[in-house]
């Protein structure tokens, strides 16, 4: 497998495409053909305003397609990955009943009875075997629509694509289920080398079997196209054959693959046609506009995205990945295609790609805004426009456009950091409208933020540029806070850093560029990139103003499930009440390296407690525990538990134990009551970054506050 000369941004195109699609199929999944005509007409754009409802949303399309191939990464990106491995990954993001999954049931919804059987040690691919689970559970929809990730992996590698999709699919599904998975597979990988739709479809059937349903299907759609040049006639013979009446289930793989294949080929390779064609004709929408738009964003690059109307602008690359690693679900198709993109080129032997030294916003590809926006403000400027530009060195970077910009007025662009303030958007995920976010912020107090900024040489005047975040302040309205200023003369440059101070624990909702002058000017600004690094030094607790934003920044993975039960009836900030196994309680992000969390613990029943660093999901971390039986013990989560170290200790209910756990590096040091209780290196495959956390096993503890700082 040779990694093509234009991979990230074919892998970009198709993370675009993607989104996009399932942006625009979301707000009526599950319709009818009939009720979408009599509602909408055709669907040539966004339809999501006319019913309520925000565009860019947390989605199990989006949420599985990115989380699951993270199975590559977690286990050294071998090309032998084994389905049970890619179970694990399961088991390791998915938090019961809250992310990634639609939890129907068992035998109803079949990613959640595969769910139940990896819980339950049937591992994969038992856990989505037809013979365990039934061939109406078995032959859904599930393992076709997150199956994009692993084709653009494996650029112009139709083999490895269609083994790790049959691989991925075989954890929740069998039989035409993973048939129609390895057909978008297959067509995708090799649509990084060939642009012909019929060679494509060609190359794909060639790996599933000739009696499957899915081939007779994708025949007789390509014979019915030769002969009709009516995408509706085509859509009906669909519907009579091969309709949902037909099988079993909620939504069965072969109708809504049949409709992928008819808006391919009445398509004529035309992105915006071809998503009207299958968003009209109804059913899964969302998932089968997402597999379409993906495989034409690969096919036809970023070009080919380009439509009447603007699909991708709305979008501005902004995306929600929810699940237990909650700092990665304030996301973007840049970051995503990156991870991607690495992983690929890690599957051929080759080094990570890290634009402009890893930063984390650095609009490398053509059109990248990175969920830039402008951000409405009374303040704001009479005009202002951001767009992607080459800047003056050569590379790209973000280019932010403003007119009549006078004394005492702003203009401000941003990026979120976590759930949004716009009121629908807020509206929509803490109302439990749709699938649940669970996320964490991305930026937090004490890290360093850092940008490097350059003022057009064409400036007629001096521009004045401010760092700022707006954080969740009192009943969660958000507060502003400046940092760093410059004044940029034209055509110069400055690079600015900037500690962000403390919020007293409040989540940081969006950082961004305060833009201003002393006269009226117009003018450009580029921004090269914007990062941020290190441990941050916070305390959390619970605010006197409480609001409810504070509680949404922890990535809830107790098994209560009211989040009230945690805040408003108690006295302490934090109760933890498990069930059954080991909850945990998470904030943080996969970047935090080399810190000292602590927190002061009162177990009143449990069968242990403690902290947790290092976290990386739900079954990758250190802890510090507590347990019943009188041991103090420090742990490796990694899939399995390892005891890294045990000691006596004689602790008691409803006494406070202060706990404190450092890792720098492989080091890791673990105390009790400022006493240390272990000091030790951890040399095989050590967990050297991630979030922090709270457990809590059978039962109920009590925590007023957790604290991380930075160590040298």
């Amino acid at each position: 497998m040779a990694i093509p000369v234009d991979y990230a941004e074919r892998v970009y195109a198709g993370v675009l495409g993607k989104i996009i699609g399932v942006y625009m199929g979301r707000p009526f999944e599950g319709w009818t053909y009939n009720r979408i005509r009599e509602r909408f007409g055709e669907i040539h754009s966004y339809v999501h305003d006319q019913l309520d409802l925000p565009l860019i949303v947390t989605d199990d399309d989006i949420s599985g397609t990115f989380t699951f191939v993270r199975a590559l990464a977690d286990h050294g990106s071998a090309r032998d990955l084994s389905p049970a491995q890619i179970g694990d990954t399961w088991l390791n993001y998915i938090i019961e009943r809250r992310s990634v999954l639609w939890w129907g049931g068992r035998g109803n919804s079949t990613e959640h009875t595969a769910y139940l059987n990896l819980l339950e040690g049937i591992r994969a691919p038992q856990s989505g075997a037809m013979s365990q689970n039934s061939q109406v559970v078995a032959e859904q929809i599930g393992a076709q629509i997150f199956i994009d990730s692993w084709a653009m992996v494996a650029p112009g590698d139709p083999d490895l694509a269609v083994e790790l999709a049959r691989r991925a699919g075989s954890v929740s599904h069998d039989g035409e289920a993973l048939y129609g998975a390895m057909v978008i597979a297959a067509m995708e990988s090799q649509a990084f080398e060939e642009s012909d739709l019929n060679t494509l479809l060609d190359t794909a059937v060639r790996y599933i079997p000739q009696n499957s349903v899915i081939y007779r299907l994708i025949a007789d759609i390509r014979n019915w196209h030769a002969g009709e040049s009516d995408w509706r006639k085509t859509r009906e013979k669909i519907e009579t054959h091969y309709g949902y009446d037909r099988y079993g289930g909620n939504v069965h793989i072969v109708p809504n693959h049949g409709l992928i294949i008819n808006a391919l080929l009445y398509g004529n390779d035309d992105f915006q046609k071809s998503l009207m064609i299958v968003n009209t004709s109804g059913w899964d929408t969302d998932c089968n506009s997402g597999n379409v738009g993906c495989l034409l964003g690969i096919k036809n690059g970023l070009a080919g995205l380009a439509s009447d109307p603007d699909l991708r602008s709305p979008v501005a690359d902004r995306l929600y990945l929810s699940s237990a690693d909650g700092g990665r679900a304030i996301s973007d198709a840049v970051t995503e295609t990156y991870h991607l993109v690495n992983i690929g080129r890690k599957l051929c032997g080759l080094d990570n790609h890290s634009p402009k030294h890893g930063a984390r916003f650095h609009f490398s590809l053509p059109g990248a805004v990175q969920g830039f926006q402008v951000v409405s403000s009374p303040e704001s400027a009479e005009m202002i426009s951001i767009e992607n530009v080459l800047l003056p060195h050569g590379e790209r970077g973000l280019a932010v456009h403003y007119k009549a910009l006078a004394n005492g007025r702003s203009a401000y662009v941003a990026t979120p950091t976590f759930i949004p303030p716009q009121a629908q958007e807020l509206r929509y995920i803490l109302d439990g409208r749709g699938y649940q976010l669970m996320a964490s912020p991305t930026l937090y107090s004490g890290q360093e933020v850092e940008t490097r900024v350059i003022a057009a040489a064409d400036n007629n005047l001096p521009v004045q540029i401010n760092l700022y975040v707006r954080y969740y302040g009192e009943n969660d309205v958000p507060v502003m806070v400046r940092g760093t200023a410059a004044t940029l003369q034209p055509g110069s440059s400055q690079q600015l850093v900037w500690k962000v101070p403390d919020t007293g624990g409040a989540p940081i909702c969006e950082v961004g560029f305060e833009i201003s002058s002393e006269v009226c000017s117009d003018g450009t600004l580029y921004v090269d990139w914007l990062t941020w690094n290190g441990a941050p030094r916070i305390t959390f607790t619970r605010p006197q103003e409480r609001g409810v934003m504070w509680l949404h920044a922890w990535v809830n993975a107790l098994d209560n499930e009211e989040r009230r039960t945690l805040a408003d009836y108690y006295p302490e900030a934090f109760r933890l009440i498990q069930n059954r196994g080991r909850g945990m309680f998470i904030q943080g992000t996969r970047e935090w390296t080399n810190y000292r969390v602590s927190a002061p613990l009162i177990p009143h029943l449990c069968k242990a407690t403690g902290i947790a660093a290092c976290v990386q999901g739900l079954r990758r971390y250190y802890a510090l525990l507590l347990r019943r039986d009188h041991k103090i013990q420090l742990v490796k989560m990694l899939d399995s538990e390892t005891v890294l170290a045990e000691a006596e200790c004689l602790w008691e209910y409803g006494c406070q134990y202060d706990l404190a756990l450092t890792v720098n590096g492989h080091h890791l040091i673990a105390s009790l009551n400022n006493q240390t209780v272990f000091n030790i290196n951890d040399r095989v495959q050590p967990l050297l970054s991630g979030a922090i956390a709270l457990i809590c096993e059978e039962g109920r503890v009590g925590c007023e506050q957790i604290a991380v700082q930075p160590v040298e």
